[in-house]
Parts: C-alpha cells; structure tokens; sequence
C-alpha cells in the first residue's frame, strides 16, 4: 500500500535541510518524433519531462506512470518504458522555499505515444509536444542529460541499423 505524501511527511521531520530524494521522468516521444515537454509552475516557469518523486513502496516505473497519469492524463503502458539511465551527483538544488535536496533520478523512455496531454494539476502551466531541434533553453540539468542520452541511444541505434 503507497503512502502518499511522503516528501511532505519527511519534511514536516528535518524541516528545510539537506535530503537526498529519489524521481523519476520519461522522455516521451510521439510518432512524429517529437518530444513531450511539461511547462511547470516552479521553478520560475522551467520545462521539462514529466515525472516527479516517489512514494513510498513504489518502484520508478510504477512513479513515472503514476506522475504522467496524475499532471497529463496520459495514460503509460509500463511495458513501454524502457530504462534510460540514472542520474545523480548534480549538487544541492534549492526550491523556493528554502528546502534543500539532492536528487536521484531515473529516467526511462517510450515512443509512440499518443494522446493529449492535458494539464491536471497546479505544479503544470502546459504540455507541448516539441520537436528535437526545438527544445526550450531553461531545462533541468537531469532532464537535459536524458534527452542527449535517448538522442544518443537512437543514433547508434541508426548507425546498428
């Protein structure tokens, strides 16, 4: 059984220090090629995948299915995730409101995906679907890294091909 809130929960605990924190993002790609970009609310109106942080008792698949279900309402087939990479080792990251973490995050990938993307919550402003050579200059650096890494994994892919 998940507990919901367990961010919240830990941080009524330690207050604003220092915490490591596990998510998990998708990059999503549909059958014209491009690439699904989430506008978020904080920080300061930055794109990029979706995804977001793990409950407790839940693995990364299950939470970027649960997190693109919730802020989109896509609706992920976890079959179609493949596992990208894991990223960590960023630094201390700060929000607005003076909590500090570092994170781990797991990213994985899925093409032809269909679908609207709808925006679902308070944390997102938008959806797009982007095209490769397009993509918005304020992304995350763990985001930027899976995208490199999937434009990577298909051009040798292409070169096996």
């Amino acid at each position: 059984m998940l507990i919901i809130g367990y961010v919240e929960d830990l941080r009524r605990l330690v207050g604003h220090r220092r915490v490591l924190l596990n998510g998990c993002c998708a990059v999503l790609v549909n059958d014209d090629g491009a690439l699904l970009m989430q506008q978020r609310n904080e920080p300061a109106r930055r794109w990029g995948l979706p995804g977001g942080l793990m409950e407790l008792g839940e693995s990364t698949k299950a939470t970027v299915v649960r997190e693109v279900a919730e802020e989109s309402g896509l609706r992920l087939d976890p079959d179609q995730l493949h596992l990208l990479n894991v990223y960590s080792g960023e630094g201390t990251s700060v929000a607005a409101n003076g909590d500090q973490f570092d994170i781990v995050n797991t990213a994985y990938y899925a093409e032809h995906i269909c679908g609207t993307p709808r925006v679902n919550d308070a944390e997102s402003l938008q959806y797009c679907w982007v095209p490769f050579s397009l993509l918005p200059d304020n992304v995350p650096r763990t985001h930027q890294h899976a995208i490199r890494d999937y434009l990577a994994l298909k051009a040798k892919q292409a070169d096996k091909g």
